[in-house]
């Protein structure tokens, strides 16, 4: 499937879908509660508008411009992906906001509460995320014609799931076989609960999914799979207190083995408005396009947010700024020459603007991170100014290779540390251009890596995870500008290194603990 024709899948399902499953209600439920989501379909244009609706949660807000799935938040602000960005972005080292929205500035500063409107908002998009999957698996579960679409609700609810468990630590556990309405209030699922499905469910279907490269663009295959338990293993240690980086190494290891997996030559490549045909390297986008997936809450957002100031919309192929995000220097440090003229990963825009943030509202202050475009490797813009047509790299090869060195380093066995740093400096010589950025063994450490996972993954909502997992997002040991409300950072209190649950579901659903310190 092309990429135009998925987007408009994306966008069938917007609407005959309203009949089965509308949007959460004024306490921000994290279950839809219309009666009318009982509702059999049979068809398979339901079939394919239901499968599309679970796709386009992950980029749009509502049915509409205006309407919205989940409410108290604005439809734009209310986006899967916006809100995911601001969750692992803003609350570190690599991004910070220029906007007084609400509870927003909080997130930068670490200091948010179990009442902070875009906390509420992610915890309650990914729940229903879960629930358009279940609904999907309810209906086809016993039609085979129908088990593409089955594997792919599966492996898209274990993503909503691995979400909860890095950003919550707990969830309300929900499946298929759970019923649906104002009177059910899920169970709450441990860390180790959740972690347990989501490995079982994804090793339950891996080998079933389409092998990959071979489904549509933007479809979830078997790399998908593979990814969310290599992230699973990963962070384990932090997830259930136990270290799995030899299983990390094994899922690593399948795409490094698999022919159709490599890195994208040109790096800025895989930030155009065109990167939907960089699939040796994206192994899951959340699709965007500027004719079918208009809002100003997914990549629209991500572009748009970060230009400002003396920046022309123009140079990003879209038609302004909203000036609002920028990074801090302590992103712009890791970079030996952040001009970008060696290590084409610095993508700092600096003209009227400094490197120091005075004022944390001030967008001249801190230097915009301009790495996405709505502009075509062949230097076309997108088919629309103001709604972009970039595709959010979820997941890349790069990162698995990133991820085999740090297990490498960790202890974990079916790798090597001679293979690690091949592969590490395979990433350093694109970003180089040739062999003058590459390390030797000794010089590739944790904490190095680190360092190159921001080089390499800045603004692509990894950073968060990365910080829990080396113990440095909060406390004392690592600080950057303004965490903690300060100018030159100050010690956070463990708790934020997970969200609470928000209070309005803790309220409204007596199953539910709230997590430790909130």
């Amino acid at each position: 499937m092309n990429k135009k024709y998925l987007k408009s899948i994306y966008i069938i399902g917007l609407y005959l879908f309203t009949f089965f499953v509308t949007s959460c209600t004024d306490d921000l439920d994290t279950v839809p509660l219309d009666k009318d989501i009982q509702i059999e379909i049979s068809s398979d244009e339901d079939f394919k508008q239901l499968m599309a609706k679970c796709y386009a949660n992950l980029i749009l807000g509502g049915q509409t411009g205006s309407d919205r799935d989940i409410s108290r938040l604005d439809v734009n602000f209310s986006s899967y992906l916006r809100l995911l960005f601001n969750m692992q972005e803003l609350t570190t080292d690599e991004a910070i906001c220029a906007w007084n929205d609400g509870n927003l500035p909080d997130l930068h500063d670490m200091d948010w509460n179990a009442q902070n409107e875009f906390i509420t908002a992610i915890y309650s998009r990914i729940n229903l995320g879960v629930s358009y999957c279940n609904k999907l698996i309810q209906q086809i579960s016993e039609q085979s014609k129908y088990s593409d679409y089955l594997l792919e609700a599966r492996v898209l609810r274990a993503l909503a799931y691995w979400h909860m468990l890095d950003l919550f630590g707990t969830a309300p556990f929900v499946t298929e076989a759970d019923p649906v309405g104002s009177f059910f209030f899920p169970e709450q699922a441990s860390s180790e609960e959740l972690f347990t499905y989501i490995e079982s469910e994804l090793q339950a279907i891996e080998n079933e999914l389409p092998e990959p490269g071979t489904n549509q663009y933007g479809r979830a295959d078997r790399g998908l799979a593979w990814m969310l338990l290599a992230k699973l293993y990963l962070n384990a240690e932090v997830y259930i207190g136990q270290e799995k980086y030899s299983e990390c190494i094994s899922y690593c290891n399948k795409f490094t083995g698999n022919s159709f997996y490599s890195l994208e030559p040109v790096y800025k490549n895989l930030f155009l408005a065109d990167n939907h045909l960089r699939r040796n390297e994206i192994i899951f986008p959340i699709c965007s396009d500027g004719k079918r997936t208009q809002g100003a809450g997914g990549m629209s957002f991500l572009i748009h947010a970060g230009i400002g100031g003396t920046m022309k919309g123009s140079d990003y192929g879209v038609s302004g700024g909203w000036g609002g995000n920028r990074t801090t220097k302590a992103l712009v440090n890791k970079f030996s020459d952040p001009s970008g003229l060696t290590d084409n990963r610095a993508s700092f825009y600096t003209d009227g603007q400094t490197l120091e943030i005075d004022d944390v509202f001030a967008f001249s202050q801190g230097y915009p991170v301009v790495k996405y475009f709505n502009i075509t490797s062949a230097g076309d813009s997108g088919s629309d100014l103001e709604f972009v047509d970039t595709d959010f790299p979820l997941f890349r090869y790069a990162d698995v290779l990133l991820m085999y060195a740090e297990c490498v380093l960790r202890g974990g066995s079916g790798g090597d540390a001679a293979t690690a740093l091949i592969y590490v400096n395979q990433i350093r010589e694109r970003a180089y251009g040739d062999a003058s950025g590459n390390i030797n063994l000794s010089e590739l450490t944790l904490e190095w890596l680190l360092d190159e996972r921001a080089r390499e993954l800045h603004w692509e909502g990894h950073r968060r995870t990365d910080l829990v997992r080396y113990g440095k997002l909060t406390g004392g040991d690592y600080l950057w500008p303004w965490k903690g409300n300060t100018k030159e950072g100050s010690s956070t209190n463990a708790k934020f290194n997970v969200f609470p649950i928000p209070s309005s579901d803790i309220n409204s659903n007596p199953n539910l603990v709230q997590n430790e310190g909130y």
